[in-house]
């Protein structure tokens, strides 16, 4: 929204590496209407993407993969995703470097400096008894919303005094903002078909399909970011499922509605989480709600796009730092002296960042003769998160080595002992109730949810979840001693493996 605002058509494409991609040679495109009809088939493939992210979650392949993401995948994977986005924060900061410097320093000063500071007149009472939790970290908590609040208040004050402050481009600040922000409607409620039904295109499929894929690796990331931000236990399939089915919904919406944009989960918001250490499902609810709202009304709308470019900048180069750190912090569970881990990820982040720059200088090497087929593979090559997520799925699950080395046998006795101390009997565990369905879903529910789709939405019961778990890992403990070991490959001598260590076990019950 900020950049359809803010930046010319010109101005956008020069900065995008997919210019020639994105062109339409077509001689019906210098016709009038032919932008209203790029946006439909913007729509068909937004459309088409909420349907493969829907069928992805339902089937749970994404929770498949999830599981099978050790720190190995995840550690490079964060990482790209928080280095990918320093090209656009560099460029929202160099319209004023001064306004995003001070809310830098403000936030990083309420939340790291000042973390721990505590005033007494924002107690939060407890839920029994009436009293007071006088230890609430008041700073910490608002060490986002209130830089940002003050940054802008600033900003308003100094185009207010006319103050030139801001450095744009001469396209961008010949716009007029008085027409699209005071001039639109408070109430306008959108409606399914209002800007034309999408267009399904073969290149609306093929690139709603890259969109799916690439949106849907980025989803699965920022659910393992804001859970390892939180110290929550380790995700769960299900979770992930049901996350990837509900954006899937929100993107079959913004599709019917004609929107150029799906929906799906934001790096930024799970860092800021990271930053405030508050999370809540009330609070993503009290959001969800001002977003509808918002979309309800263009006038309040509209004031988004009066937000300075330099203040999102400022944002992104704090809180996309919060994924780079944590991507680095799960190195601390795999042995990165070995000779493989160090080939998985710095063959995985070198060539997430080489093959997107060779492809935005030289397009047409991917000219197979099929706009299609060259679309999905510039959309897929062109991001550096899936290249980054492909490349170390496939080598750390192909490539042999033990799960001490590969940093599960760390990672799970880490989590387990975190997690036993919390689970009396008959009451259900941590990740059961971090996880789990709300209460009141839950009644509205079946107590069965083992049929399909269900079967990979609903978590089951806790034993049949500490069987899974059981089972699953059985193989690998017997294996992780020995020798070596991979989880998509077969694993060779498991049967000897099994053999050796069962008189072992037999011998500690004795």
């Amino acid at each position: 929204m900020v950049l359809s605002s803010r930046l010319s058509l010109s101005a956008s494409m020069d900065r995008n590496g997919t210019t020639v991609a994105s062109a339409c040679p077509a001689p019906h495109c210098a016709v009038a209407g032919s932008r209203a009809a790029t946006l439909r088939e913007v729509s068909g493939a937004v459309l088409v993407s909420g349907l493969v992210q829907l069928v992805l979650g339902v089937s749970g392949v994404c929770g498949w993969a999830a599981r099978r993401c050790g720190p190995m995948v995840l550690a490079p994977s964060l990482s790209i995703i928080g280095l990918s986005a320093y090209k656009e924060a560099a460029f929202f900061c160099s319209t004023n470097w001064g306004v995003a410097l001070l809310l830098m320093f403000l936030t990083v000063t309420f939340s790291q400096h000042l973390g721990s500071c505590r005033l007494p007149f924002c107690a939060r009472p407890q839920a029994q008894g009436g009293s007071t939790d006088p230890s609430v970290p008041t700073l910490r908590t608002l060490s986002v919303l209130l830089p940002f609040a003050g940054v802008c208040i600033v900003c308003a004050i100094l185009s207010h005094l006319h103050i030139p402050w801001e450095s744009l481009d001469l396209a961008v600040s010949q716009l007029s903002w008085a027409n699209s922000t005071f001039h639109a409607p408070w109430l306008r409620i959108p409606y399914a078909g209002e800007w034309g039904w999408p267009l399904l295109t073969p290149r609306a499929l093929t690139v709603g399909i890259a969109m799916a894929i690439g949106c849907s690796m980025n989803s699965v990331g920022c659910y393992v970011l804001c859970g390892r931000l939180l110290r929550a236990p380790r995700l769960p399939p299900h979770a992930c499922n049901r996350g990837l089915c509900m954006e899937g919904l929100g993107s079959l919406l913004a599709g019917l509605l004609g929107t150029p944009g799906g929906t799906a989960a934001s790096i930024a918001n799970a860092c800021a989480i990271g930053l405030t250490q508050t999370g809540s499902r009330f609070s993503v609810q009290i959001s969800a709600l001002a977003c509808v709202v918002l979309g309800m009304s263009p006038r309040l709308a509209g004031l988004l796009t009066r937000i300075p470019l330099a203040v999102h900048g400022g944002v992104l180069c704090v809180t996309y730092a919060v994924a780079v750190g944590t991507g680095i912090s799960y190195f601390q569970y795999a042995d990165i002296d070995s000779g493989r881990n160090i080939f998985i990820v710095g063959f995985a982040m070198f060539m997430a960042l080489l093959v997107p720059r060779w492809l935005s200088t030289a397009p047409a090497h991917l000219a197979t003769g099929w706009v299609p087929l060259d679309l999905i593979f510039l959309s897929l090559l062109m991001v550096p998160v899936f290249l980054t997520g492909f490349l170390s799925f496939f080598l750390e699950n192909t490539v042999s080595g033990t799960l001490e080395e590969r940093g599960l046998l760390s990672e799970w006795a880490l989590w387990k002992a975190r997690t036993s101390d919390c689970r009396p009997h008959g009451e259900r565990g941590e990740a059961s109730q971090v996880y789990g369905l709300p209460a009141r879903l839950r009644k509205l529910l079946p107590s069965t949810c083992k049929t399909f789709p269900c079967c990979f939405l609903c978590p089951g019961s806790e034993e049949d979840e500490e069987e899974e778990e059981e089972g699953s890992r059985a193989p690998e403990q017997g294996t992780a001693a020995p020798g070596e070991a991979t989880q998509l490959l077969p694993k060779p001598g498991s049967g000897e493996l099994h053999l050796a260590r069962r008189p072992s076990e037999m011998e500690v019950s004795a």
